[in-house]
Order: structure tokens, then C-alpha cells, then sequence
């Protein structure tokens, strides 16, 4: 297990607590903490656990890299055949290892993706928003793993073969490039509901809309980087999940006022009742969507209704802006935190 960690004194004595604590055989358990060059104290507790438990082991990394130069030296020293990744904010349920290993008996699976639940002990509109997000995107994964495999991993939890791990780049998205990378070379990617982990979501909107931005940045980079390595015959199948999935998103923006405008032209040319309630509708979404920000930036409450238009519009911006940053030659690296203390 490699946890990935950047100033995370917070947390990460409960999270060696919870690694420690899972069900999963002692003796074939290697737990590596990657430091991204912290100065909270975080090093000085992994070190303290380390000399209580030799599976226990830091890696610093003394300037900081970013979190994929520490995950490259961190899997070629890591022992085992299987790599899981985590974070430090990530606790696991204590079966949750022995749930993402037990695909690896199939010689066919590359890698596991569990899922990655968020606390309900913020009801903020953000942590709400991201949260019914999740929801559908998990209802997504489970549909992905059995059309074909699972579009990316999940930094929380998700797990690898280790002859299956590339160095990568240090502006590359780690678990959304290296499973490119593995079914570009013919494995699978699975999903397992029953392997959990819990973590917090963004603690405001404007954290969850920088967090958008930075993953989408590098996992559009990851696209057009390895979208060369895949045989358009032979794995069309998991090309239609990615573009469906993914790159639509990333471009849902343009699409929306692609269709506002022409709902507007039609209206001028035609008196069909119909495309004047469309009109009226999207009208009205990007109004509650506008009225979100106002009480945003105000600090204020926002209201269901008013906050759900409010975040879709937010985080499908925040994604285009993550593909004009690419175009301007801006690359996200190193990462802070999004979450609340």
C-alpha cells in the first residue's frame, strides 16, 4: 500500500492506524508513505510508526515533486506483486484489501478500482452537490466494469499489478494515465463495489471548482498523450467509454450554449411551443446557476434548487478551463488539499 501525502499531520496516524488494522495477512502487508516534502509534522508520526511497525516505511521526497515522481520511486521499491494506491484522508474498510486483490486471480484484470464514499458529516451545499455527483458516477463505473472495463482509477483506492506500472511524467495524472497505459496493452479494468473506502469531499465550491480545473488539466493531457497507444479495432469498446464518459464531459460547456443559441435562433423562426419552454428552461437553469455564485461569493446559504445548477455549470467550466490551461501550456504538478480541517 502507498499512500500519497502532503502536510497530512491531520490525519495520517489514523490512516496507519486503519492500514494496519485491515484484514488482510501481517506478514504480506508493505505500507510506504510518500511524502511530497511536508513541514507539518507528518513525517516525524510516520517515522514514530515505523519504529512500532517495520512493515511501516517513509519515503520523502525533500522538495516537492507532485505526487506521481513519489508514486515512480515508491513502486520500484515496493515488494509486492500487487501495488495498492492510496490517500491519507482515505480510511478503508477493513475487508477492503482482500476485496481489490481477489480480481488479480484472472490473468486478465491490470487493475481494481474500489469506491471511494464521502463522510456525511458536512452538510454544506458543496460536500451535498459532490456527493450526488459521486453517486451517479459510481452508478457509471459499475455499468463500465461490465460493458468493458472502468474509465481511470481512483487515487483513493484503487489497486494494480505491478509489472504494469510505467514511470510516468511528473505532470501526469497517475490513476488516470497508468490505467490507459494498461488497456492500451489488452487487460481489463475492474470495479468492486464492496472494496470502500471513506474520505471527505471539498469543504467549498471554489476548492471543489480549482480541484475540477487541476485533474482535468492532466487527465486531458493523459489523452492526448496515450490515445496513440490503443488499436481503434480491437478495443473500440473501451474507446466509446472514454469519449462518452469523459472527453463529452470535459466539453459539456461548449455543447450547453452550443444548444442555448440555437434553441434561441429557432425560436425567432418558428412558433413551435415546444423549443419556447426549452428555451425557457435552460433560461431558467443558468439564472438559478448565476443567483448560486451571487450567495457564494456572498458566503451565504444556498438552496437545493439554486446549488445544483450552481455546481454543474461550476465544475463544467472548471473542466474547459482545465483544457485551455493545456493549451496555454499551463501543467499542474503538485496538488493541495480540498477538504475542510
Amino acid at each position: 500500500m502507498i499512500i500519497s501525502a502532503y502536510n497530512e499531520a491531520q490525519f495520517i496516524g489514523e490512516k496507519l492506524q486503519n492500514a494496519v488494522s485491515l484484514e488482510y495477512p501481517a506478514e504480506k502487508l508493505e505500507i510506504m508513505v510518500i511524502s511530497d516534502a511536508s513541514d507539518d509534522g507528518t513525517d516525524n508520526i510516520v517515522r514514530e510508526w515505523s519504529r512500532r511497525d517495520p512493515r511501516i516505511q517513509l519515503l520523502r521526497q525533500n522538495e516537492r515533486l507532485g505526487k506521481t515522481a513519489g508514486l515512480n520511486t515508491g513502486v520500484q521499491q515496493a515488494k509486492g506483486e500487487i501495488v495498492v494506491f492510496s490517500d491519507a484522508n482515505a480510511m478503508y474498510h477493513p475487508r477492503a484489501l482482500q476485496e481489490l486483490v481477489r480480481y488479480f486471480e484472472n490473468p486478465n484484470i491490470g487493475y481494481v478500482v474500489g469506491a471511494a464514499l464521502y463522510n456525511q458529516n458536512d452538510e454544506n451545499a458543496a460536500t451535498q452537490s459532490e456527493g450526488l455527483y459521486w453517486k451517479f458516477e459510481l452508478m457509471l463505473k459499475k455499468m463500465e466494469s461490465k460493458f468493458h472495463s472502468v474509465v481511470g482509477g481512483d487515487g483513493a483506492i484503487y489497486a494494480i499489478r505491478k509489472t504494469l506500472y510505467w514511470n510516468l511524467d511528473q505532470d501526469d495524472i497517475n490513476d488516470f494515465a497508468n490505467p490507459l497505459q494498461i488497456i492500451s496493452r489488452g487487460y481489463r479494468g475492474i470495479f468492486n463495489p464492496a472494496a470502500i473506502c471513506y474520505e471527505d469531499a471539498a469543504s467549498d465550491f471554489r476548492k471543489e471548482y480549482r480541484r475540477k480545473r487541476r485533474i482535468v488539466n492532466r487527465s486531458w493531457r493523459a489523452v492526448t498523450k496515450y490515445l496513440s497507444w490503443f488499436n481503434w479495432r480491437k478495443q473500440f469498446k473501451f474507446l466509446f467509454e472514454l469519449f462518452s464518459h469523459k472527453i463529452i464531459r470535459w466539453f459539456s460547456l461548449p455543447i450547453y450554449l452550443l444548444f442555448f443559441f440555437s434553441n434561441l435562433l429557432i425560436i425567432f423562426r418558428t412558433d413551435a411551443l415546444f423549443f419556447k419552454f426549452t428555451f425557457a428552461a435552460q433560461l431558467v437553469i443558468f439564472i438559478f446557476a448565476w443567483l448560486g455564485f451571487l450567495l457564494d461569493s456572498q458566503g451565504k446559504d444556498i438552496p437545493k434548487l439554486i446549488y445544483l445548477p450552481y455546481y454543474y455549470f461550476l465544475v463544467n467550466i472548471a473542466g474547459f478551463l482545465g483544457i485551455y490551461d493545456q493549451f496555454r501550456g499551463i501543467k499542474h504538478t503538485t496538488w493541495n488539499h480540498v477538504r475542510g480541517n
